[in-house]
């Protein structure tokens, strides 16, 4: 798929991570009505992303699993999800937890799982809705386009955001039914693109069901 081809109308926008830059972008363009599980985390191993779809997300957030790693700033605590390889860096505040007890766990498992069920309703009900992913490989982006294709009831596109050293977005045909593949420059990834995700996102639309 080109660019051109994921211009339109959709239910739902969802990050599929990996760090919180869809995110960040979706909310800036006001195309983030809901907040998805992977929108504030960081998920390097996209293999371990759709062992998560596989699994229908068991042991997500599993005490057992969980490994407080280190104070990030004033605020908050950086946990790590060793079973899924998540990067937790806003959840845990640092005035409720500390590095030997996470006090607010129900808390945030009560919350993710709100998302959960948010995203996965959505993959039943929407008509139409757009991933996002950064970071992928061709081998990621058909796994993740095949159990996305087995999950979704619906319709759907997946947009792959590779970051590197070119100037301009640069497209890319992997050849993967649903998918648009392009590159966007590395410098300065989280402010320096925006106008290039502007362009992106002109003639995309966010509209309820």
């Amino acid at each position: 798929m080109k660019l051109a081809d994921i211009k339109g109308e959709y239910n739902e926008i969802f990050s599929l991570g990996e760090n919180c830059i869809p995110a960040l972008k979706l909310r800036k363009f006001n195309l983030r009505e809901h907040a998805g599980p992977f929108d504030w985390v960081g998920t390097p191993n996209l293999f371990k992303i759709i062992l998560l779809f596989q699994s229908n997300f068991a042991d997500f957030l599993k005490e057992e699993n969980l490994e407080p790693l280190q104070y990030v700033n004033e605020d908050d605590i950086l946990v790590h999800d060793k079973l899924y390889n998540i990067g937790f860096n806003h959840d845990f505040k640092k005035s409720v937890n500390t590095l030997e007890q996470l006090t607010s766990l129900p808390q945030v498992q009560e919350k993710y799982q709100k998302r959960i069920n948010r995203f996965m309703e959505a993959m039943s009900t929407s008509q139409k809705i757009l991933f996002i992913r950064t970071e992928a490989t061709l081998e990621g982006a058909i796994e993740l386009n095949n159990v996305l294709s087995q999950l979704a009831k619906t319709s759907y596109c997946l947009l792959i955001v590779n970051h590197t050293p070119v100037k301009e977005i640069v497209e890319h045909d992997w050849g993967i039914s649903n998918v648009c593949v392009i590159e966007m420059p590395n410098d300065e990834i989280w402010d320096g693109n925006d106008h290039l995700w502007q362009s992106i996102f002109e003639g995309i639309s966010l509209v309820k069901s």
